[in-house]
């Protein structure tokens, strides 16, 4: 096992939970910055030329966990490793952001769906090879037919 060590920190407009959209439909348009410590910025070298990165962050104000919950995008309970939920064994959260611009070690970044002050543990460039036509949505996709209906 390791201790992880935050990187950094996101700076968010969203101060509690009940401010990040959630749900169905929900937009995570909100700006923000990834304000990663100084003694990291070399390992940002060339961030710039990626368009979206990934966020590993820790929802850092979660307690304890639920292995079943209803999350608000349904009203039947699912797995929490079939959910987005903070309440897990381990309370890693998983980002994908738009990299608007850098600035030294502070990176502008559009889509957080964070409390200010989270922590964050790595950053990796987005890259993916699959077609949209072979990813699958489960439950949530089952869940926004019937929203719709």
């Amino acid at each position: 096992m390791f201790s992880p060590e935050p990187i950094g920190h996101i700076r968010s407009p969203y101060q509690n939970t009940q401010q990040v959209p959630k749900g169905l439909g929900a937009q995570h348009e909100a700006e923000g910055i990834l304000d990663v410590l100084p003694q990291y910025e070399v390992g940002l070298t060339d961030i710039e030329g990626f368009s979206h990165l990934i966020v590993i962050w820790v929802f850092d104000r979660a307690g304890g966990f639920e292995l079943l919950g209803t999350p608000p995008s349904d009203n039947r309970p699912h797995g929490v490793f079939a959910t987005r939920s903070p309440r897990r064994p381990n309370p890693i959260g998983l980002t994908v952001v738009e990299l608007i611009r850098r600035e030294g070690s502070r990176l502008h970044v559009r889509g957080v769906d964070m409390l200010d002050g989270t922590p964050i543990l790595d950053l990796k460039p987005y890259l993916s090879n699959i077609p949209a036509e072979k990813l699958r949505r489960g439950w949530l996709a089952e869940a926004e037919q019937r929203h719709k209906a």
